[in-house]
């Protein structure tokens, strides 16, 4: 999701396996076994779908619970951890310490914003319990507004001189073997301010609601962008390019942002808002498409892709 598999190792002196222990041909998980995963410096929810014996060792494919099936692939034993209580707790922390629990205001804020989509949809029991105490709530207090249904789709209408966008932009990646150029200007960062000013002169002032929201995109954009917006031969460029505390969003720009709004329905779907909330949002993001196609000869250039200089020429497929 963002890093490459070679890469991906238990840290620490620990074992990935996470205390597991061998079956008389050596294998340490089962097929249909629920485990945790490495990817990056991150632990997932994963599920293993197959189990094979790979030149003398056993490897194991895993499905990211929640996420494409894109992500799916083959890891060794050592990128894997048994489902136990002691090993939530070791990645409990391991998303502590990546600060995925930074800028919270209170607990249910925290549920709402740091959680991955790969965690919120993993926990479909936990997701169902808390929509059920939502309506209790409601029944409770006459006068709560009703809260959207965690399984509703936001429709975000994307342009299609966007969609085109979009098609080129799979072309340059998976056909033509092109990267983007690295850093983009303007970045993300400041194709959201531009918009902010943009809005502040259109209306005259602008509202708290507009300026969370576009903070709300960062966050998912800095979030997303190693787990779901990037291809396979664009992880290496990430891993050169995003280092230290250096956020996506100031490096990346149009072209991985408008990969972001593909995947948002589905991202935002299990986040309980109001319905008031939830169509002034939808507003707030169809007119900020608007605004990325009224600049899009300046946002999204054709000049900004250029050939992958640090391609390790490997078949599609393989394992990384």
């Amino acid at each position: 999701m963002g890093s490459s598999s070679k890469e991906v190792t238990a840290s620490d002196g620990d074992t990935a396996s996470g205390g597991a222990s061998p079956s008389n041909d050596g294998r340490l998980f089962t097929e249909g076994e629920r485990v945790l995963a490495y990817h990056g410096p991150r632990v997932y929810g994963a599920k293993v779908q197959k189990v094979e014996l790979r030149k003398k060792e056993w490897k194991y494919f895993v499905h990211y619970l929640g996420w494409n099936k894109n992500w799916d692939e083959w890891v060794s034993a050592d990128r894997l951890l048994k489902h136990t209580e002691e090993n939530l707790v070791k990645q409990k922390a391991l998303d502590k310490k990546q600060g995925v629990e930074k800028g919270t205001k209170s607990g249910r804020s925290a549920q709402t914003k740091t959680r991955s989509s790969a965690d919120t949809k993993a926990e479909k029991d936990d997701t169902k319990t808390n929509a059920a105490r939502g309506k209790k709530r409601k029944n409770e207090s006459g006068n709560e507004k009703e809260n959207v249904s965690s399984e509703k789709l936001m429709k975000i209408q994307i342009p299609a001189t966007l969609k085109k966008q979009l098609t080129d932009d799979w072309e340059n990646i998976a056909q033509k073997d092109k990267v983007v150029k690295l850093p983009r200007s303007p970045n993300v960062d400041e194709i959201l301010s531009k918009y902010l000013e943009f809005k502040t002169k259109k209306d005259g002032m602008i509202t708290d609601s507009v300026a969370e929201i576009l903070k709300g995109i960062r966050s998912y954009f800095d979030k997303a962008l190693p787990v779901l917006l990037l291809y396979k031969k664009e992880r290496r460029q990430y891993q050169e390019v995003i280092v230290d505390d250096i956020s996506p969003s100031t490096v990346y720009g149009a072209e991985h942002l408008l990969r972001l709004f593909v995947k948002l329905p589905d991202l935002l779907s299990y986040v309980n808002m109001e319905e008031e909330t939830w169509s002034r949002m939808q507003q707030t993001l169809s007119d900020f498409l608007k605004f990325i196609q009224k600049n899009q000869s300046t946002f999204l250039l054709s000049s900004a892709y250029d050939t992958d200089k640090v391609s390790d020429g490997k078949g599609k497929g393989k394992e990384d």
